[in-house]
């Protein structure tokens, strides 16, 4: 165990890329399951509130403490085993998503979520359900995890397997190591007509392993977890295509998703079927323009979209891509294609230079970051689009916008001078957050709600259903001192 005191050498555990800032105590770093059992077990029976830290790339402020301690899970970082036979693989939560794919594309295998930033930790992305790119063809983190190893609050132990533990209706029962029995009340919660990652997952008959995906550290902490991979597909096609106009890039991507999903509704596979389909506006570009100056000047919009392809179907595929792109207003000369490998991975640096270059500009102003991680229903994409550009255009505040339109969820990031514009763009993101609500969409479709959206999760669901939510986190932390303020607001800030 390594205990760090010193106030200069645990300030890298005291924010998070959102510029979220707290304090703490001292932090812990266990480098086994049983030093973690039993400290947690410790710190729980002396009434020390603690809070778990992964790599630090959360948005939300979730891995912040506000006092007490912190308990790191960096030494967690073994691929115990990678099972190309049966497609799985089984990690400790300290493990880099980036490592992983590294490690698993030596055995050409890809682990589908795909967060735009790799060098997360792979049980924070299970904690918070992420999702990113491939999230339009794959779905998020949920879909592939298969087992999961636990420490509750109180130091007990606790193994799920998917398919092994479901609820009875409204009653989900669960077995600790220790024989422990656990039982809920799960409320059937309408879920958003979109992806979504705020609050906890709840409904009729559902497995037990959903409700710690996306529970942000609250019910219990991620040790180890088996996940599905799948083989890598033997060719990928990549292309950002640059629009005279923002509304063709949006109509573009709006027409490529209604092809992809009759493509997969008739199961072919010599058809538009998008792997990711990313939107860039106007000011998005304009930022890039230093770091990527071949990006066109008469461009005002982009779209940056994959598909898997394979020898037999490539020159096709491509071929109604271009009928599709001239269809929307592009022509040849304004598309980037990935032509080799190394060029696939330009692109993907384009792609993920626009979310690092946010959050340089932020840490540069020190100002927190105010990007939305709201979406909504398909056919209100468009709309909703109307909404924001309108909405931007008369608050005077700069802006770029941006993010997985495949999946009609947008990262709008309100770049604040100062502190005057952070609080007007404050008000502006709840007028967003609560037109997603109005759309039946979500507040937060990847990153969570931490200790930054939690008044949103009120907005969202009502204070009957938040308070249903916690009722389930007392079942497991009756003292409320695991990742005491993620989700919900304590007593004393009430």
């Amino acid at each position: 165990m390594i205990i760090k005191v010193n106030q200069d050498e645990i300030q890298s555990y005291l924010n998070d890329a959102s510029n979220y800032k707290g304090k703490c105590d001292k932090v812990y770093i266990p480098e086994n399951e049983n030093e973690l059992s039993e400290l947690i077990k410790l710190l729980y029976e002396s009434n020390v509130k603690f809070t778990i830290a992964g790599a630090g790339t959360g948005l939300t402020g979730g891995r912040v403490p506000q006092g007490g301690v912190v308990v790191s899970t960096e030494k967690f970082n073994k691929i115990i085993e990678i099972n190309t036979n049966e497609e799985y693989v089984i990690v400790q939560s300290g493990v880099y998503l980036s490592e992983l794919l590294n490690e698993l594309k030596t055995h050409r295998y890809f682990y589908p979520p795909d967060p735009t930033e790799k060098n997360c930790f792979i049980g924070g992305t299970i904690a918070n359900n992420a999702s990113g790119a491939k999230t339009f063809k794959y779905g998020a983190t949920r879909n592939f995890v298969i087992e999961l190893n636990i420490i509750l609050p109180d130091g007990d132990k606790l193994y799920i397997k998917r398919g092994e533990n479901l609820a009875e209706e409204s009653k989900l029962r669960l077995t600790t190591y220790s024989d422990k029995k656990i039982e809920i009340d799960v409320p059937n919660i309408a879920s958003p007509l979109t992806k979504n990652a705020a609050g906890y997952f709840l409904k009729s008959n559902m497995d037990a392993i959903d409700l710690f995906i996306g529970s942000e550290g609250t019910l219990g902490v991620i040790s180890s977890a088996k996940l599905k991979i799948l083989p890598l597909p033997e060719k990928i096609i990549s292309a950002v295509c640059f629009f005279e106009n923002e509304i063709d890039a949006i109509k573009f991507i709006d027409e490529a998703r209604t092809l992809t999903y009759l493509t997969r509704k008739e199961k072919a596979s010599d058809s538009i079927d998008a792997l990711a389909l990313e939107f860039f506006d106007n000011y998005s570009l304009k930022f890039l323009r230093d770091d990527f100056p071949q990006i066109p000047s008469s461009s005002n919009g982009a779209v940056w979209f994959e598909q898997e392809a394979n020898s037999d179907n490539e020159d096709k595929l491509i071929e109604l891509w271009l009928e599709l792109i001239t269809k929307h207003n592009c022509t040849d000369e304004l598309v980037w294609f990935a032509a080799t490998e190394k060029e696939r991975k330009e692109i993907e640096d384009f792609r993920h230079a626009i979310s690092w270059k946010v959050n340089e500009y932020i840490y540069k102003k020190d100002v927190r970051k105010l990007g939305t991680d709201v979406a909504v229903p398909d056919s209100e994409m468009i709309g909703f689009y109307n909404f924001l550009i309108d909405k931007m255009k008369y608050s005077y505040l700069n802006y770029v916008l941006y993010g997985h339109l495949g999946n009609s969820h947008f990262h709008l990031n309100i770049l604040s001078e100062n502190e005057k514009e952070f609080l007007k763009g404050k008000n502006l993101y709840k007028e967003i957050c609560n037109k997603a609500i109005e759309l039946k969409g979500t507040i937060s479709a990847e990153h969570g709600v931490g200790k930054i959206k939690r008044e949103y999760l009120l907005d969202m669901y009502g204070e009957v259903i938040v308070n249903q939510m916690r009722d389930i986190k007392l079942k497991f932390d009756n003292k409320n001192l695991l990742n005491k303020g993620n989700l919900f607001f304590n007593q004393e800030e009430m």
